[in-house]
């Protein structure tokens, strides 16, 4: 072959590699999220940060409003493979490992400060338990502080163990401590919450303001309960045969982007979940206030069987302790 043959070919050669399109990893991302809301549209902007910083290598699909199904269905869809990654709340953590229920614990936190603090120094442990079952950490993502929505008011104990109480599926245990504690506890999807509320299937519900608000839930439950029971953690993953393959330079970049979700959640949701009661008590929510010592008998009962039960051991202990180091060390809290 002469020379000019063999420019001839690798002319054809670059301009077919400059002409080849780039080959792009498209991740499917669901979650319960309602659109438009702080957390989808923090989760899109995600997407479009790891689309720009890839040179559109990685493109990311969010699907919310509940669209690929419950958090139990997302997670069987994440295990073949038909989704890559979540935002999922404690609902969905707790049943890729046990260790995250330790958010679920009532009055465990007192505020905010306190809970990012024991977020950071448990974060290496949980992300590592979560590898270990298939799933990669990716960030954090507050939502709010629990409350009690009923549709009659409630103030004591007596009170509520007569409230038609909708408690997650798949949390079974939890389940049984309510009716084993004379409640009447009613599990399903969170995302048949508003068909339940509707058919009078249930009648009270633990959740944040800001996702009664955005669910419009508190149209049927006027009535709020303010515990301050436990704050609502959740966090984005992604499957690790789909994080594996990812060149390292990326992962860096892709969490980075991750991790910029996490401190705007961090920042906007607490304003959010406050100005969310302000806004349903100006169109008819009543708030009320817990009566009488039993509340905090009851819940310090739940904690205490919480531990071993739903919540490993040595990861209530870390917790605690981690906890327990924040408050000796008091800085000025943000409140919840």
């Amino acid at each position: 072959m002469d020379r000019k043959a063999r420019q001839t070919i690798t002319a054809v050669l670059a301009a077919l590699v400059v002409a080849a399109p780039i080959a792009q990893t498209t991740i499917k991302l669901a979650t319960l999220v309602p659109v438009a809301s702080v957390w989808d549209k923090n989760l899109k902007q995600m997407g479009e940060e790891w689309k720009q910083a890839t040179g559109g290598r990685f493109d990311v699909t969010v699907y919310s409003g509940g669209a690929q199904g419950d958090e139990p269905t997302v997670l069987r869809k994440m295990r073949l493979d038909a989704l890559q990654a979540a935002a999922f709340t404690n609902v969905g953590l707790g049943m890729i490992d046990p260790a995250f229920n330790v958010f679920n614990v009532p009055f465990f936190f007192e505020s905010y400060d306190e809970l990012n603090y024991v977020i950071e120094k448990l974060t290496p442990t949980l992300r590592k338990r979560a590898e270990a079952k298939g799933f990669v950490l990716l960030n954090w993502g507050h939502g709010g502080w629990t409350q009690v929505f009923t549709k009659k008011p409630v103030q004591t104990v007596a009170e509520m163990k007569q409230v038609k109480l909708w408690t997650s599926a798949g949390n079974d245990r939890m389940v049984q401590w309510f009716k084993a504690n004379g409640f009447d506890p009613r599990a399903m999807a969170m995302t048949d919450i508003t068909t339940g509320l509707t058919t009078g299937m249930i009648d009270g519900l633990p959740t944040t303001p800001l996702a009664a608000s955005l669910f419009q839930w508190y149209r049927q439950t006027p009535y709020m309960l303010e515990l301050g029971l436990a704050p609502i953690v959740g966090a984005g993953v992604i499957t690790t045969k789909a994080w594996k393959p990812i060149p390292d330079a990326d992962k860096k970049t892709l969490l980075a982007a991750a991790a910029g979700v996490e401190k705007r959640l961090q920042a906007e949701v607490p304003k959010q979940d406050e100005n969310a009661v302000a806004a349903m008590v100006k169109a008819g929510l009543t708030v009320t206030k817990a009566s009488g010592p039993e509340w905090r008998t009851q819940l310090d009962n739940l904690a205490k069987t919480m531990r071993g039960e739903q919540v490993p051991p040595d990861i209530f202990d870390l917790a605690s302790k981690a906890r327990d180091q924040y408050r000796k060390n008091k800085k000025p809290a943000t409140s919840k």
